[in-house]
């Protein structure tokens, strides 16, 4: 099982004159699941760009295997690392068998051809997927969901040992969130993919990932299990809100229930 290592270090990152992210170090822990939490523009997403090169940061360095990511060529990091950014746009008119060939232009050079391998890396992902009925449709007349799995399929065609995911449930109703990180997880058990995503549900964070990310106003606020970060006094201090930490029937794993302002009493 390969383990690639994937870190930051004292990172600062933003647009223009404006800093989001202020000295930020974590390490991805390799072969497992990582999810990135934390309240509306405390930097998750602007932390997911800088780790995938999207973004380079102002300060610090972020690291792949111990080397300088900005200092590896864009064909061999697309090897190494994918990434499914938020709200992705595909061409006009494309159809989904093409826009998941697309996965595999890391794997082309100058002197190889389309090969059996990649034909068949293009149909397990869409298996994987349950798009496979879809591919012959627009992308541009699928449903959100539809085109979600669809862009998921793209990222696993490229076959990569480190998957990035922007909101990788977004469109999707709970049950398609459920089929697509339960899809996720299976790719991290049987293949070791180290999988880093943003979520916005803390409960399905805590469920799936074996390690979250809690971010507060552009800084790591605290990393670990999600025994160590799901505690009460942690909800009150990143989100403001007031909690109540049961166990997930279903995966043993902490669970969140928010207290609204009428009802402070003991659950």
């Amino acid at each position: 099982m390969i383990q690639h290592t994937l870190g930051a270090q004292g990172i600062f990152a933003g647009y223009g004159d404006r800093t989001i992210l202020e000295d930020l170090s974590f390490d991805v822990p390799p072969n497992k699941i990582t999810a990135i939490v934390g309240a509306n523009a405390c930097g998750k997403s602007t932390l997911l760009k800088t780790l995938s090169r999207l973004l380079t940061p102002k300060r610090g360095e972020v690291l792949l295997d111990g080397k300088a990511i900005h200092r590896t060529p864009t064909k061999l990091l697309a090897r190494s690392l994918g990434l499914l950014p938020q709200s992705p746009l595909a061409p006009e008119g494309i159809t989904v068998s093409d826009l998941v060939s697309r996965g595999r232009h890391p794997h082309q050079t100058m002197f190889s051809r389309w090969s059996a391998a990649d034909d068949q890396a293009v149909a397990l992902a869409l298996d994987t997927t349950g798009t496979a009925d879809l591919a012959d449709r627009a992308v541009d007349e699928l449903s959100g969901g539809q085109r979600q799995r669809v862009w998921i399929a793209m990222v696993l065609a490229q076959q990569t040992d480190i998957l990035l995911l922007d909101e990788p449930t977004t469109f999707l109703d709970i049950s398609h969130q459920v089929e697509v990180l339960d899809l996720l997880t299976d790719l991290n058990r049987k293949n070791g993919t180290t999988i880093v995503m943003v979520l916005h549900d803390l409960n399905l964070a805590a469920r799936y990932a074996d390690h979250l990310v809690a971010m507060k106003a552009g800084r790591l606020h605290v990393a670990g299990t999600p025994e160590t970060v799901l505690t009460e006094d942690h909800i009150r201090e990143i989100f403001g809100l007031e909690s109540r930490i049961v166990t997930d029937p279903v995966s043993a794993r902490p669970m969140m229930l928010p207290m609204g302002r009428h009802h402070s009493g003991t659950l």
